[in-house]
């Protein structure tokens, strides 16, 4: 009796660390327009989704992302969100979707995401 009681205590406790394991990498990413009307709300590390629209003319190192929402307006008068990202890696391709782990910078004029983890999900053909 006391041996059948450690196995099945021991497969629970296997059981619970590969339900930890699994759930750890798959946080739920945040859009563009979750966070981007209120970044100072966003601390610590997070995990942001969007399309890559543009590069700094100051920096190459920072690009813009929108909103996958975005992508949807057809029109020129579209008011769209841009979250400014600083990353040190390969930068992503205009149109990439991007997948981005990191935190908000507090800087003099707004916010900046710090990203130190980047990864492409698929390309969007946008633009002409």
């Amino acid at each position: 009796m006391k041996k059948s009681v450690i196995v099945a205590l021991a497969l629970a406790v296997v059981a619970l660390i590969g339900i930890v394991v699994v759930t750890t990498g798959s946080a739920k990413a945040l859009n563009v327009n979750d966070v981007g009307n209120d970044p100072a709300s966003f601390t610590g590390t997070i995990t942001i989704t969007g399309i890559m629209g543009g590069i700094s003319n100051q920096d190459p190192s920072i690009f813009g992302i929108m909103d996958i929402k975005e992508l949807q307006c057809t029109t020129q008068n579209c008011n769209k969100l841009f979250i400014p990202i600083k990353y040190q890696g390969q930068m992503p391709k205009f149109g990439d979707e991007v997948r981005l782990t990191g935190s908000f910078v507090k800087l003099a004029d707004g916010y900046l995401f710090s990203a130190h983890k980047l990864k492409v999900v698929r390309n969007h053909k946008i633009g002409g």
